[in-house]
């Protein structure tokens, strides 16, 4: 692979960051436009339409584990770990299988 100097290096930069400016100048020109607005609302409907079961299927897959770490943060916003680990000990091995503690 051919090396590049640190002025091409340099070049490559700015290029970057000139085209990355310019990209969020014309966002912020264009996103409190009502045509803008409405084509991102629309595009954000139909992923919504097209990834519903997707995303039921996922909360059905972790409907447990996002059971069990709400349980956990509650109690141990509380200093109460010792309780928690003492009434749910299914919670506790949910949430060790995921590494979420141990």
């Amino acid at each position: 692979m051919e090396q590049l100097s640190d002025e091409r290096i340099k070049n490559i930069i700015n290029q970057y960051e000139r085209k990355r400016d310019k990209e969020r100048a014309r966002y912020e020109l264009i996103r409190g436009t009502d045509e803008f607005k409405n084509k991102n609302r629309e595009r954000a409907r139909n992923h919504y339409q097209l990834n519903k079961e997707k995303k039921k299927e996922k909360y059905d897959n972790n409907k447990d584990f996002m059971n069990a770490r709400s349980s956990y943060y509650y109690y141990k916003k509380r200093d109460r770990i010792d309780l928690f680990k003492e009434k749910y000990p299914n919670k506790v091995k949910t949430l060790s299988e995921n590494n979420m503690i141990i």
